[in-house]
C-alpha cells in the first residue's frame, strides 16, 4: 500500500499556505498543532534517551520539538516548509542561548549536507503530505532511508485516519512506508496526539511509530 491508496477530501489535492496559517494565528497562539512543546508521546520518547549526536527534526514548524532536543545537547538540524515558521523558531532557539540549525525546505525534496542523522523526528508531518496527496507522501518516504546512518531511529507521529475527519494514515501506510530491508523492528502504537484551538486543548487518535535504518555491511552494528 502507498500513500495514493488513500482516499483524502474526494482526491482532491489539499494545499495549504503555511507562512500564512503561522502569520494568522501568531495572536492566538499559533496552529492547531503548535502546543507550546513536543508531543506527550515524543515528550516521553525524549525522557527515555535518543541516539544521538546528530538529530534531523523534519517539519518543525516552530521548533518546541527542535529546541527540546537541543535541551538534551543533540547536534539538532529542523526543517520546515514555512518560513515563518522557522523564524519563530529560530527567536525561540536564540532566547534560550540554543544552537539548531533551522532550514527552510519542503520534505518532498530535501537536501541536507550534515546527513545522515542518527534519529529522525516527524511529529506531524506524514499526515499533512497523505492530505496533501499528488504523491507527496510517496516522495518522502523514499527519501527518508537516505537521511537515516545505519542503525538510525525514526520516529513518527501521526493522526489517524480513524478520527474521522477524511484525512490521516492507517497502521497499513506505516506498515508499508517502513517495511524491510531499508527498516528493521519497525513498532507502532496507538497514542492520543494532542492540538489547541480556540484556548480548547484536543485529543485525537493517532499512532507513533518506532523503527531501525537497517544497519549495511559496512556498519559496526552488522551481523551476517
Amino acid at each position: 500500500m502507498s500513500a495514493r491508496d488513500i482516499r483524502v477530501d474526494g482526491d482532491e489535492p489539499y494545499d495549504v499556505d503555511y507562512d500564512e496559517v503561522y502569520r494568522d494565528t501568531a495572536g492566538s497562539g499559533g496552529p492547531p498543532w503548535d502546543i507550546g512543546g513536543p508531543q506527550p508521546a515524543l515528550a516521553a520518547v525524549l525522557s527515555g534517551g535518543v541516539k544521538g549526536p546528530k538529530v534531523l527534526d523534519i517539519g518543525c514548524g516552530a521548533g518546541d520539538l527542535a529546541i527540546a532536543l537541543a535541551r538534551r545537547g543533540h547536534q539538532v538540524t529542523a526543517v520546515d516548509i514555512s518560513r515563518v515558521a522557522i523564524d519563530q523558531a529560530r527567536a525561540k532557539a536564540a532566547g534560550e542561548g540554543l544552537t539548531v540549525h533551522f532550514e527552510v525546505q519542503d520534505a518532498t525534496c530535501l537536501s541536507l549536507s550534515s546527513a545522515p542523522f542518527d534519529s529522525i523526528f516527524d511529529s506531524g508531518l506524514l499526515h499533512s503530505l497523505v492530505r496533501r496527496g499528488g504523491g507527496a507522501a510517496d516522495a518522502y518516504l523514499a527519501a527518508l532511508p537516505g537521511l537515516a546512518a545505519p542503525g538510525a531511529t525514526v520516529f513518527v507521529l501521526a493522526v489517524s485516519l480513524a478520527d474521522g475527519q477524511g484525512w490521516g494514515v492507517t497502521e497499513g501506510l506505516l506498515r508499508a512506508g517502513f517495511a524491510e530491508p531499508e527498516w528493521i523492528g519497525t513498532e507502532i502504537e496507538e497514542i492520543q496526539v494532542a492540538a489547541e484551538t480556540d484556548g480548547r486543548r484536543l485529543s485525537l487518535p493517532g499512532f507513533l511509530l518506532r523503527t531501525v535504518r537497517a544497519p549495511d555491511a559496512s556498519s559496526p552494528h552488522y551481523t551476517p
